[in-house]
């Protein structure tokens, strides 16, 4: 426990970036800075890249650190009129950095101003507000600090106290980086996930057929039967659980469940294999029946299950067409999304084959909806064993995470959450931790200011603890498994 509290004032405050910011109480400022603030993060779902963590890389400016990955930051720098080739393109990386900082003066109540401002503060140690007249302070400023042995990949995760983190990778992945991780024993751990996508989403069938390729000869299993399929995936499922992996990872865009018998899956791979017709329900068939597969090799395995929903990708052709997927061309998507998933879970439970399970919704207007539906498949033998996910992507601001946590609260055991995630493709990202645990000490706060929850630091402070950190440490852990 923190002994600062002498040193701050009773009252928080809301300046910029303040010790306090976010804070709207002496409790939720007591919440924080004494239980929250220097706990450990667990963070189970990333795509940052195991390669980067296993030579210990260290970025050459600020714009390769923040810039070239993230869509973030690409849609922005589009909406302030930005030419392409200054978002991800080859132009000199000065000149890319000051573009995003030109656009960031733009952007009051975007998460991005918060989160970019703290990573200075909390990294660089720098106060200096972003705009397009500082960019060149900044830019060399922080060019100097990264070329120090402070900011190399492994000491970035140390000093933001990262125990665990997943990473996102393919079935056929041959995770060399992650073993060279592994032996060279670092504090945090980097577990990879199982991410099967190319095979659980799309209707493409030449590249449906050029990853089963891919697969056979990753697993060692020739692929003739829709079984096959599901053998290899167990082959490498396998693999990745020897790798230290307790996680699958799932887009499903869109949600769908349609059952099938042994014969309609043969038929409908036959068809995938000959380049004939599919329609869309031979489609859903084989997606649901290899989900449905992934969920009893994670059941048998420990293994948490996590599904995303509610995004709809690459919208953009001129985008997709030119950069490729993940540029920055996405959105929340209106389909259907409560009965296919319900369909899925029961199913999943029907056949005695129900993972651990968190669920990410991305559209906040089925929230509540999917929070409610989520609640009738919570038994299980562990305590929170269905999750309702943090605030995923475009809701990972601060009324979509005070949102998700009111929604939560209201329709299910907040006590039970796992907490936040940076779902980020950059090491500079993990002050959105902090954003978060501050939103959530000010949640709890204003819950006891209206009376909704009593003044007992002993409860609170076990939520804050359990809700930032021990939730999540159980939950990925073997020790999540029967309770």
């Amino acid at each position: 426990m923190s002994s600062n509290t002498t040193s701050r004032s009773t009252t928080p405050c809301a300046s910029f970036l303040g010790s306090d910011f976010l804070l709207s109480t002496p409790l939720a400022a007591t919440l924080f800075h004494e239980y929250a603030a220097e706990l450990p993060i667990i963070d189970y779902h990333t795509h940052l890249d195991a390669g980067d963590i296993a030579q210990d890389r260290r970025f050459t400016s600020i714009t390769q650190a923040w810039l070239a990955h993230d869509h973030y930051k690409w849609r922005l720098m589009r909406q302030n009129s930005t030419n392409e080739e200054l978002c991800t393109g080859k132009a000199d990386e000065r000149k890319k950095f000051k573009a995003f900082a030109a656009a960031i003066s733009y952007a009051p109540g975007n998460p991005l101003y918060t989160w970019a401002h703290l990573e200075l503060k909390r990294y660089f140690g720098l106060n200096t507000l972003l705009s397009e007249k500082t960019a060149d302070a900044i830019f060399d400023r922080t060019g100097e600090l990264l070329q120090t042995p402070d900011f190399s990949a492994r000491q970035l995760l140390s000093r933001m106290r990262v125990a665990m983190l997943c990473t996102t990778d393919d079935p056929c992945d041959d995770l060399k980086y992650h073993r060279s991780v592994a032996d060279q024993g670092l504090s945090t751990k980097v577990l990879p996930a199982f991410r099967p996508d190319k095979l659980c989403r799309g209707n493409d069938a030449k590249a449906f057929t050029a990853y089963l390729d891919r697969l056979a000869d990753s697993s060692g299993i020739a692929i003739n039967r829709f079984d096959d399929i599901i053998a290899a995936l167990g082959r490498r499922h396998a693999v990745f659980a020897a790798h230290g992996c307790v996680s699958s990872d799932h887009s499903l865009e869109p949600a769908r469940y349609a059952e099938a018998t042994p014969a309609q899956l043969q038929s409908a791979f036959e068809k995938i294999r000959c380049d004939q017709e599919v329609t869309d329900l031979d489609w859903a068939k084989v997606h649901t029946a290899i989900l449905l597969a992934i969920a009893q090799l994670n059941a048998a395995a420990g293994w948490v299950m996590q599904l995303h929903v509610g995004a709809t990708r690459n919208l953009s052709t001129r985008l997709r067409s030119t950069i490729g997927p993940d540029a920055g061309a996405d959105a929340i998507g209106e389909a259907p999304i409560v009965a296919p998933l319900a369909h899925l879970i029961d199913a999943m439970q029907q056949r005695q084959a129900m993972p651990r399970l968190i669920v990410y919704n991305l559209n906040p207007s089925q929230n509540a909806a999917v929070a409610t539906m989520l609640g009738c498949f919570a038994s299980g033998p562990i305590p929170g064993m269905v999750q309702y996910g943090p605030a995923w992507w475009f809701n990972d601001h601060t009324g979509g995470i005070r949102r998700q946590l009111q929604d939560l609260g209201a329709l299910g055991a907040l006590g039970r959450f796992v907490g936040m995630v940076t779902d980020s493709r950059s090491l500079f990202s993990y002050p959105r931790h902090e954003y978060f645990r501050r939103i959530l000490c000010d949640e709890l706060g204003l819950l006891v200011q209206s009376g909704e929850l009593p003044s007992d630091m002993e409860m609170l402070s076990g939520l804050v603890r359990d809700i930032c950190y021990n939730n999540a440490a159980a939950f990925f852990s073997g020790s999540a498994k029967e309770q």
